[in-house]
C-alpha cells in the first residue's frame, strides 16, 4: 500500500473518531485542503452529542479569544495597583503593628461571651498565613515568644493533616512537635467543598497561655479606636 493511501485511510479513521480537519492535517503532516478532500464524504460529527460538544467547545474558544485582551489588561492593572499599594505601606512601626494586631484579633480571635464572663483567653484562628504572621509579630511586640505559644490545626478529616501541620510549622518557624493534636472536621458528602487539593492546609489556631491581661489590652485598643472614630465622625 502506498504511503499516501495509508495517510488517507488514517485521516478517515481520525475523522470518524471526531477529529477536526485542522487537527487531522496537523497530525498527519498534510495540508488542510488535502485532509478535507480525504474526509469530506464523512459527516462532520458522528453523533448529535458530538455535534453539541463541538459547538460548545467552539463557543468557549470564541469567548476566550474575545475576553483574553480584557483579562490581560485587567491583570496588568491589578498588578500595578497591588505594587503601588504595597510600596505605600513602607516600614511598620511597633505602634502600627499593635493597632493592626488588635483589629485582626477582634475580627478573627476568640472573645468573651455574655454567658462566659471573664473568660478572656487569647485564641486566634485563620487560614491566611499573612494574618497569622501579623498576629505573631503583634505578640512578639507584646513581649511573647512564639515558642511558648500553643498551636493547633483545624482541618477536614479528608485532608492530609500531617502534611498541613508540617507546612504551618514552617510558616510560624516552630517545630511540628510543638503542635497539639489537630481538630478534625467531619466530612459531609452532601457539602460541595472548593477548599481541597494540595493548597488546602486548614486553619491554624494560636493559643496564648495566661493571656487575660493581653486580652484586656486588645479590648482597650479597640475601645480607643472606636472612640476616635466617633470623635472624627462627629466633627
Amino acid at each position: 500500500m502506498k504511503a499516501k493511501e495509508e495517510l488517507r485511510i488514517r485521516a478517515v479513521d481520525l475523522r470518524r473518531e471526531g477529529c477536526s480537519v485542522p487537527d487531522i492535517a496537523s497530525r498527519l503532516g498534510v495540508s488542510r485542503s488535502t485532509a478535507y478532500l480525504w474526509t469530506r464524504h464523512l459527516p462532520r460529527d458522528p453523533t448529535p452529542a458530538a455535534a453539541e460538544e463541538r459547538q460548545r467547545r467552539h463557543m468557549e474558544h470564541m469567548r476566550e479569544a474575545r475576553w483574553e485582551p480584557h483579562r490581560k489588561a485587567r491583570d496588568a492593572e491589578r498588578a500595578t495597583t497591588n505594587q503601588a499599594a504595597a510600596d505605600w505601606v513602607g516600614t511598620l512601626t511597633d505602634r502600627e503593628v499593635r493597632l493592626l494586631g488588635a483589629v485582626a484579633y477582634w475580627c478573627e480571635g476568640g472573645k468573651e461571651k455574655p454567658w462566659r464572663k471573664n473568660i478572656c483567653t487569647v485564641q486566634f484562628i485563620n487560614s491566611d498565613e499573612r494574618l497569622i504572621l501579623l498576629f505573631l509579630r503583634f505578640l512578639e511586640i507584646e513581649g511573647l515568644d512564639r515558642r511558648n505559644l500553643g498551636y493547633r490545626l483545624s482541618i477536614h478529616e479528608s485532608a492530609d493533616a500531617e502534611a498541613a501541620t508540617r507546612s504551618w510549622a514552617g510558616v510560624v518557624a516552630v517545630p511540628a512537635d510543638c503542635f497539639r493534636r489537630p481538630t478534625l472536621k467531619k466530612h459531609n458528602p452532601a457539602t460541595v467543598r472548593r477548599n481541597v487539593g494540595d493548597s488546602y492546609r486548614g486553619c491554624l489556631i494560636i493559643y496564648v497561655p495566661k493571656s487575660s491581661r493581653l486580652y484586656w489590652r486588645i479590648e482597650g485598643v479597640m475601645a480607643g479606636i472606636a472612640r476616635e472614630i466617633c470623635v472624627e465622625g462627629s466633627g
